[in-house]
């Protein structure tokens, strides 16, 4: 899953524990939507930040602008330390000039999903945190 200049996709059905994974390279839109909860977030996450640092370091600063939609109704301590490193990864690449939009969903009466995408706005600068209070919509 690492050599991106092959792939053009990469679409995991969501399981009971992983999110349903869609990212469409040539569209520059990532999406990751259900519950991360897997046994080993590092086996899930890792081979999908990998595969998006390849993708990214072969686009021109000039590129168009990417967009990660995440609506994750549960993710536990470990998925959570793995997608600050997604979105760590997004953050860098923003950081050279590409409009790096991460649009965060999440149900409006979940409060600490709430605050927890207002405080992405804060930990990484860079990118262009939109949350929007409709889990559902991604």
């Amino acid at each position: 899953m690492t050599d991106t200049t092959l792939l053009s996709t990469i679409a995991l059905a969501a399981t009971h524990s992983t999110p349903e994974v869609n990212f469409d390279f040539a569209a520059h839109r990532l999406w990751l939507k259900g519950e991360a909860y897997p046994e080993n977030a590092a086996a899930f996450f890792r081979p999908l930040i990998q595969a998006v640092e390849s993708w990214l370091a072969e686009l021109p600063v000039d590129a168009p602008p990417i967009a990660l939609h995440v609506a994750l109704s549960y993710f536990n301590s470990s998925s959570t330390k793995l997608l600050f490193e997604f979105f760590e990864c997004l953050n860098s690449f923003a950081k050279r000039g590409t409009r790096c939009e991460l649009h965060w969903y999440y149900d409006e009466e979940d409060d600490i999903s709430e605050e927890f995408g207002q405080e992405l706005a804060l930990d990484f600068t860079s990118l262009v945190v939109l949350p929007r209070p409709e889990l559902n919509a991604c």
